[in-house]
């Protein structure tokens, strides 16, 4: 089996000092799969820019001209979260570019399975705002070129991350061919993804959300995995899986209070890996988001390696969780509910 990962020394120069979303993240990440012997096994895919209509697929042209605009100005805010520097743009056009990169080359059989260690990251980015640190929604342009220059027509999304991707899930709001499925702590930043938000017009039921309480752990994620992903993506059935994967769900992320181990997010991505074998051949694309503690995200982007590499190794230093897991068998009743489930069974 060929794992390919998507990286770009240019991702680097996206930054502002003092920021969290900061180059350090990616500069870490490659440290340790190089001193794990890990980057060696790795097929490396060479990404090239989105082109503008690639964006325009996901966002408004005048957005686009924007973010565009800025950075050829010298750089600024889109907002108090969300900065833009001198090569941002070019910087964000690279970073969609190597998701679309990593989709072709698993749709074309070049390899198997990818990581894409990209930033700015995306998954909060609207069609017409750039907003939680992103520029421009890498994973939904992606899915868009999966179905434009492929023809396919299911393709789930899966957003691991303490944060809901409000603009992944506005993107395919009304569209029944994108299934948007999340695990977010809530209430918490951007205050979107409750549980009745499954979609609206043809697109009714292809929005999963799933708000955890601060707290919930690898007992929760396991049974949100097993109870509520597992029954939608096989009623479902993608012909690719993308992974918006943000690791400050990890009890030692410090912006946020969800309880997710590295053993944790490992066995999540086994999950992952043996829905996408079963349900279509094995096309799997993980796409970096957020997390911000230095020594979980390279772990934790390691250990999505090993189980792309088909690996039974997971290298978790920190640990499991300090505190007890809250019960959200209420929630996953609810969601069982929601998206008729139990009648599908």
């Amino acid at each position: 089996m060929t794992t390919a990962y998507v990286y770009h020394p240019l991702y680097l120069e996206h930054r502002l000092p003092g920021h969290p979303e900061r180059p350090e993240r990616l500069q870490r990440i490659m440290d340790t799969l190089e001193t794990e012997g890990v980057l060696s096994r790795l097929y490396p895919l060479e990404p090239t820019p989105a082109l503008p209509a690639e964006i325009e697929s996901v966002h408004t042209p005048d957005y686009r001209r924007l973010v565009e605009q800025v950075a050829a100005n010298g750089g600024g805010h889109l907002d108090l979260d969300t900065y833009v520097n001198d090569r941002s743009y070019e910087i964000a056009l690279l970073a969609a570019g190597g998701v679309n990169t990593a989709v072709r080359a698993v749709l074309r059989h070049q390899v198997d399975n990818a990581f894409c260690l990209v930033r700015p990251p995306g998954h909060h980015a609207t069609p017409d705002r750039g907003m939680g640190f992103c520029l421009f929604n890498n994973v939904a342009i992606a899915a868009r070129l999966a179905q434009k220059e492929f023809g396919l027509e299911r393709v789930l999304i899966v957003d691991v991350d303490v944060h809901h991707g409000n603009g992944t899930q506005d993107t395919f709001i009304r569209d029944p061919s994108v299934l948007y499925f999340s695990t977010h702590q809530y209430p918490h930043y951007p205050g979107t993804g409750h549980w009745r938000e499954t979609g609206l017009g043809a697109g009714s039921g292809t929005t999963v959300n799933v708000p955890l309480p601060a707290g919930v752990g690898d007992q929760g994620f396991a049974h949100v995995f097993r109870y509520v992903l597992q029954p939608v993506a096989h009623r479902f059935q993608p012909e690719l899986i993308l992974v918006s994967v943000g690791f400050d769900a990890h009890w030692g992320d410090q912006l946020a209070f969800l309880q997710l181990s590295l053993s944790g997010y490992a066995h999540l991505a086994r999950h992952l890996f043996a829905l996408a074998q079963e349900l279509c051949d094995g096309r799997l694309i993980f796409v970096l988001e957020g997390g911000y503690n230095l020594d979980v995200l390279a772990y934790g982007v390691l250990n999505v390696f090993y189980v792309l590499l088909q690996e039974t190794i997971i290298n978790d230093p920190l640990g499991p969780a300090p505190n007890p897991e809250p019960s959200i068998e209420t929630l996953i009743a609810n969601l069982r509910r929601a998206h008729h489930l139990d009648q599908a069974e």
